[in-house]
């Protein structure tokens, strides 16, 4: 079956899910454009899910999922809000969904877990997830160590279901090469920054625009959390406390609310601006629609023109 069978989109391309950021105008206006919008259910409490969902239907009748961490205190009272709504499909980070798969399953829900790893990978795949998304350490947000190149075809190499690529990819270029690897589909978050619908402020988008290949960098490593966002007063404090060794307390404390903080608020000094390494890639704002159908058109054209003999 093919990934766009699978998800009953046109492309084979799915939104990643950012907290505070992919909510129903970003999630509707990717799947009207043809991918797969998510839901970041992740802070939300059950009620603000829910609303956020109904939100999502009212601006598009084309399938959407929602993602949950599975570590969040209130995560039975999510999966509760979506067996409710009927959400046909689930990406899931943050934790294993061995509990819940039975009753999804048993719904009919399609189920595919972000892995940063082989291991894990193997484990979802014999839980019965319907696909894996296959995220390398490029990626903007929480990210495990292996590249997506390195961890692409590994994890093709591993399952029998379905690989989504992820991390590190803004263009038409970076599908086919997830392609080339073994991908059925990629998610995209980043890209999506710099949408006209990304409900951010207008000092965030101009933050990912403006930052190149090297203005990326991950936190949180000592403390097993790890986290890609762009360089800023309050990253460069934070790796300063990091190498210093400092309390976990600490450096929660520094980072408390600072991904709303620079999403909502605009603050990019003081906030965490989570975004991934192909934000150097990214030279504009534009529609979901526009920048998926480009993505499509320079695939086809990339591949027309690679002379491999």
């Amino acid at each position: 079956m093919s990934i766009t069978t699978l998800l009953g989109t046109k492309y084979p391309i799915i939104q990643g899910a950012m907290a505070q950021i992919a909510k129903a105008p970003l999630v509707a206006a990717v799947s009207n454009g043809g991918g797969l919008g998510i839901i970041a259910s992740g802070g939300m409490t059950g009620d603000e899910l829910r609303a956020e969902i109904r939100k999502t239907k009212a601006l598009t009748d084309k399938p959407f999922g929602v993602n949950l961490m599975l570590m969040m205190s209130n995560i039975n009272e999510l999966t509760e809000v979506l067996m409710e709504e009927q959400v046909k499909i689930i990406t899931t980070g943050a934790g294993t969904p061995k509990s819940f798969m039975p009753v999804w399953k048993a719904a009919g829900i399609t189920v595919i877990p972000v892995v940063p790893s082989v291991m894990i990978a193997k484990k979802m795949a014999k839980l019965g997830a319907d696909a894996v998304i296959a995220e390398g350490t490029e990626a903007g947000g929480h990210v495990g160590e292996t590249t997506t190149m390195a961890l692409l075809p590994q994890v093709k190499d591993a399952v029998e279901i379905p690989v989504i690529g992820a991390g590190g990819i803004g263009d038409g270029r970076g599908v086919v090469a997830a392609f080339a690897l073994g991908a059925s589909g990629v998610q995209v978050g980043t890209r999506f920054l710099a949408s006209e619908e990304c409900p951010t402020h207008p000092r965030f988008k101009e933050a990912v625009l403006k930052a190149g290949d090297r203005d990326t960098t991950v936190t949180g490593r000592s403390a097993g959390s790890p986290v890609r966002s762009i360089k800023n007063k309050m990253i460069k404090e934070y790796l300063r406390l990091e190498a210093e060794h400092v309390s976990h307390d600490e450096l929660e404390a520094l980072t408390l609310g600072s991904l709303r903080k620079a999403a909502l608020d605009g603050d990019t000094e003081n906030g965490s601006v989570m975004a991934g390494q192909i934000a150097g890639l990214i030279k504009g704002i534009k529609p979901c629609k526009e920048i998926i159908a480009e993505m499509m058109t320079e695939a086809q054209e990339t591949l027309k023109s690679l002379s491999l003999t």
